[in-house]
């Protein structure tokens, strides 16, 4: 009932724009569904396992389960790309247009890559939108430095995910198929299927259980992005509902508690000299500077850290639920510990603390305060996965010819299908559980093109400098939509009086 409440306490404009973003969000995903996962199909399709329609049926219906019993860690990666200057405002002009060139770009790239046949990468073009939309930032909002509205050292760990696994999926297929090739002497595994007859059933069930890996991975994997992005909408919007873990144990909040204390303790001791009318004006802009591009710690910054930990320890002080804290301080509360998490990852990692110890309690604190500001709701993860399971459903035929028919110069094999399916599922559900976003077409794709070269039996070409040139452009084109995208959208959403 709150929740309604609140929904109905919004201003019509800003209400239209909630649902819009929603709309988007969910369409990325449908997108998703039958550009990425006919990659997991492409496989029992052409090995006549399965016929087409149960195939996508099967592999949507795995979809929808691996978004559902998704961890959020990758959810939360892709949040983490973003400025925080407009994650903390996400509610405003500048947020609005942030979420609305994210998912346009990646939405036009998706589709016109898809109409085109050509199996790209998802991740690779929601992240190319996201540095697009925080070079246009910085550059908008004067900063020295055009590349201050970027997390790069996110983004590189991210992007090494991406570059890596089609490497791996390459590398690893091919030298599977030839370890299968020793260990299962089957010719039958090794030859063309017969059009006429399934295969056996030994190799239909393995062709059936890399089918179902592939699907469950892409759905716990790149299903978390559209997650990521709804709740960034949904906590700027509704913050009272879901700016913070409703169901925050005692334990948690105690610990929260704990970690604000030592916070302002341990900045205390690193703010001498600090020049307290800056920080009395707003703490929060000398963080958000720091993390922009300056990168230099002053004991203005420790002062403000120190204000904005004392700020958040006096609102959770006597509460042993979320539910007891003023709806009104919520989504300053949350904004409060985003920054906090958001410069001690940065301190740590950087070394720029005084001591190991220090580094080790700044980790620590951001591990505190994620566990009560990163959930993500079942409704928001059923209706991801009803997406992305719909699109599965619905156009996975452009590219399923591709990995299929235009990869190699041969039709695939039992053995290959089920090389490539098993390096697939492998490398995704590992990066699931670490965090990173990779590419379901980057690992697939690759790991198909391995098991062709390591057969004999050749590549085709020109589709291989096709997918590689759409490979190689989606981050600098994405980069560009999402900065122009920006631009217009923030002018055009300030035009229309949102603040």
């Amino acid at each position: 009932m709150h929740q309604f409440a609140e929904i109905l306490s919004i201003p019509p404009g800003t209400l239209t724009l909630l649902l819009l973003a929603l709309v988007l969000a969910l369409s990325f995903e449908f997108v998703n569904g039958f550009h990425d996962t006919a990659n997991a199909v492409a496989t029992v399709i052409y090995t006549h396992t399965l016929p087409a329609v149960p195939a996508v049926i099967w592999s949507g219906f795995f979809n929808f389960l691996g978004v559902l019993t998704s961890t959020g860690a990758v959810a939360f990666s892709i949040v983490n790309l973003l400025p925080a200057e407009l994650v903390i405002h996400v509610g405003s002009a500048a947020g609005f247009a942030m979420v609305f060139s994210l998912l346009v770009s990646a939405i036009l790239w998706n589709v016109g890559t898809w109409y085109f046949g050509l199996p790209a990468s998802s991740s690779h073009t929601l992240i190319g939108s996201i540095i697009g939309v925080g070079v246009a930032n910085a550059l908008m909002s004067g900063s020295h430095y055009w590349g201050d509205g970027v997390n790069w050292g996110k983004a590189k760990d991210v992007g090494m995910a991406l570059l890596i696994s089609p490497v791996i999926g390459f590398c690893v297929a091919a030298l599977l198929l030839i370890v299968m090739r020793i260990l299962i002497k089957n010719p039958r595994l090794y030859t063309t299927p017969d059009a006429s007859h399934p295969p056996p059933g030994w190799i239909r069930a393995l062709l059936m259980f890399t089918c179902t890996g592939v699907s469950f991975a892409h759905g716990s994997n790149d299903g978390q992005k559209g997650m990521g992005l709804i709740m960034l909408i949904l906590v700027g919007i509704l913050p009272s509902t879901y700016a913070l873990k409703q169901n925050s144990s005692i334990r948690e909040l105690e610990a929260l508690r704990q970690e604000m204390k030592d916070t302002v303790a341990y900045c205390a001791t690193h703010d001498t000299g600090a020049n307290q009318a800056l920080i009395a004006g707003d703490p929060a802009k000398i963080v958000s500077g720091f993390l922009q591009g300056s990168h230099q710690t002053t004991p203005e910054l420790f002062a403000s850290i120190g204000t904005i930990a004392g700020d958040s320890s006096s609102i959770i002080e006597n509460v042993s639920t979320i539910g007891e804290i003023p709806e009104k301080q919520r989504g300053v509360l949350r904004s409060n510990l985003y920054l906090l998490s958001t410069v001690m990852t940065n301190l740590a990692k950087n070394h720029q603390l005084d001591s190991p110890n220090a580094e080790k309690g700044a980790k620590a604190t951001a591990e505190t305060i994620n566990g009560v500001t990163n959930f993500i709701p079942v409704w928001v993860k059923a209706a991801v996965a009803l997406a992305l399971g719909l699109g599965t459903m619905v156009g996975w035929k452009r590219i399923v010819v591709t990995v299929g028919e235009k990869i190699g110069k041969t039709h695939m094999t039992y053995g290959q299908g089920a090389a490539a399916e098993l390096v697939a599922m492998t490398t995704i559900s590992l990066a699931d559980r670490f965090g990173l976003p990779v590419s379901t077409t980057h690992v697939l794709s690759s790991g198909v093109a391995g098991t062709m070269a390591a057969s004999g039996s050749g590549l085709q070409m020109s589709t291989v400098r096709s997918i590689l040139m759409a490979w190689v452009l989606t981050l600098p084109i994405c980069v560009f939509l999402g900065a122009g995208l920006f631009a217009l959208g923030l002018n055009l959403i300030a035009r229309l009086g949102i603040r």
